[in-house]
């Protein structure tokens, strides 16, 4: 029988996976690919993957921290750096996913001029992560058709078949 927690767990496995799989196919498309954009997305498919990858490091700090320091855009990551930034913070996720089943993660968040606060925080942080990763993966997938480039499969039947 599968249990809230293991839902919760594969939900952030597929995440990780889908990221990945995302940059194995960016590398298979060329550097090239990376400089594509279209109207109505983050920016180019490299700063839309950077930004993805950033955030969730900026989301397991908040587990952390409730005040973090304004966001710092990194730029443009390589490809293979944001590789190991995705494994490690999948390791980062499990982590957390196991405190927060011993009942010993309290996340709180500061408000500030752009977002609210929040007191416990680690139900907004978790979806959010969740959905902020969705939301540009789906954008980058968009990039690459709207310009005729291979589009990766990133479904979660994909994912649960592999």
């Amino acid at each position: 029988m599968t249990t809230p927690a293991q839902v919760l767990r594969d939900a952030f496995d597929y995440h990780a996976w889908a990221t990945t799989t995302l940059i194995d196919a960016l590398e298979r498309l060329g550097a090239d690919a990376l400089d594509g954009r279209v109207e109505g997305t983050y920016g180019s498919i490299a700063e839309t993957l950077a930004h993805l990858v950033g955030a969730d490091d900026r989301y397991l700090l908040r587990m952390e921290q409730p005040s973090l320091p304004p966001y710092e855009d990194l730029g443009v990551q390589p490809l293979a750096a944001l590789r190991e930034q995705v494994t490690a913070n999948r390791g980062r996720w499990g982590h957390t996913l196991t405190r927060l089943e011993a009942g010993d993660l309290h996340a709180r968040i500061e408000p500030r001029d752009d977002y609210p606060g929040a007191d416990p925080a680690e139900t907004l942080l978790l979806l959010q992560a969740l959905h902020h990763g969705n939301d540009h993966r789906t954008q980058v997938c968009s990039t690459l058709g709207a310009l005729g480039l291979e589009v990766p499969d990133l479904d979660v039947w994909t994912f649960f078949g592999s």
